[in-house]
């Protein structure tokens, strides 16, 4: 069995608490969020959209499902350098990530199939894995795409896996 936890425990001031929020990128799960300055940080950028969405300074709590998942439903490659992101794209992105996140929390578990990809809708099985919840391409590699068969990929990016369809999120 593999144990993770923290990298690192200590008791913080307030002030040094502080510092570590003023390091980290804008919150979807919080109302007070500013997108734009997410978006500053990924327009200056040429490093992948999907390696600047795991990046805690640019935004932070988007994890590798999350990720994996908005990419997919607005037809974004995973490879794309962020200063190829438009603010509209970036606009729908970020409203996306308001909804799934505070849903996910609400629902206790992350799911991000649209009504007509759900397993009633498509006549399909529901996904069973450890993971839980309905998704396009999360831990899906090699399996078709609910969308239009083609096979899920899958590929190491900044030391986690990321998963795409090759098709749907065209470069």
């Amino acid at each position: 069995m593999t144990w993770t936890g923290p990298t690192t425990c200590a008791l913080i001031t307030d002030a040094e608490k502080q510092a570590i929020h003023d390091r980290l990128g804008p919150d979807p799960l919080r109302a007070d969020a500013d997108p734009a300055a997410a978006h500053a940080r990924i327009r200056r950028s040429r490093t992948s959209i999907a390696a600047l969405l795991m990046d805690q300074k640019v935004i932070a709590g988007v994890g590798n499902v999350y990720r994996a998942e908005v990419l997919f439903r607005h037809g974004i490659d995973p490879y794309r350098p962020g200063k190829d992101i438009t603010p509209a794209e970036w606009d729908a992105l970020w409203s996306d990530l308001v909804a799934l996140m505070r849903e996910g929390v609400r629902a206790n578990r992350i799911d991000t199939v649209r009504p007509e990809h759900t397993p009633e809708a498509m006549g399909r099985p529901p996904r069973v894995d450890d993971h839980g919840g309905e998704v396009y391409v999360y831990r899906r590699a090699h399996l078709p795409c609910h969308v239009c068969g083609t096979e899920i990929r899958t590929a190491d990016l900044a030391a986690r896996n990321l998963f795409w369809c090759p098709t749907c999120q065209r470069r």
